[in-house]
């Protein structure tokens, strides 16, 4: 099978998989901007993270920021720090939290190596034949934008936030990927994939 028809298989699979998942967020940005206050340590008050392990939020998709609450509260998505700080929260809480993030705008990062760059732009557009990766901009989109209520906007995210993910997600210790699409995606990806990955990710706007 072609590289093209490997990434046109992945994505068909996954608009199958999301199809049921499309729905309009809502939410109130006001009264979630009031619940984001206690957010701001780590993700910072408008979303913009300047803690390179700690993803910015800013201009993510409301739809995937209230699955990732909810896993959180949940247990599918493991964390020790965002557990207690979920625990609490509603579901209109969570709709409203989801709406303020999304409403900020993302300053973006940027990469620090441009030969990581070069390398992470080739897997990120066209994948990598020999390891039958699909290329990543079937799913996030060329810009890293994503797909609203589908997947995630990554475009200028912290390089050291997505490193951590992507081996979280091959390793098996992150499972919150519908039908284990991003598990079987990372699983195939080197460790230099990753790392060059994740700085062309970053240096996206």
């Amino acid at each position: 099978m072609g590289l093209s028809s490997l990434s046109s298989s992945f994505l068909t699979m996954a608009c199958l998989v999301f199809a049921s998942m499309v729905h309009a967020a809502g939410g109130d940005p006001a009264k979630g901007q009031s619940l984001a206050q206690v957010c701001a340590a780590c993700h910072g008050v408008d979303g913009n993270s300047s803690l390179p392990v700690n993803p910015s939020l800013a201009g993510q998709h409301a739809d995937y920021l209230i699955k990732q609450l909810k896993n959180f509260k949940s247990g599918e998505r493991k964390n020790p720090i965002m557990a207690p700080m979920v625990a609490n929260l509603s579901d209109d809480d969570m709709k409203n939290i989801g709406a303020y993030f999304a409403s900020q705008a993302p300053k973006g990062g940027g990469a620090k190596d441009a030969a990581s760059v070069e390398a992470g732009r080739k897997v990120y557009r066209g994948g990598n034949l020999a390891n039958g990766v699909a290329a990543c901009a079937g799913c996030h989109s060329p810009n890293g934008a994503g797909i609203p209520a589908q997947y995630p906007r990554i475009a200028g995210q912290h390089a050291d936030y997505t490193v951590a993910q992507l081996k979280a997600f091959r390793s098996g210790d992150r499972t919150n990927d519908p039908n284990n699409m991003m598990r079987a995606i990372a699983a195939k990806l080197t460790d230099h994939d990753i790392e060059t990955l994740a700085q062309y990710v970053s240096g996206l706007k």
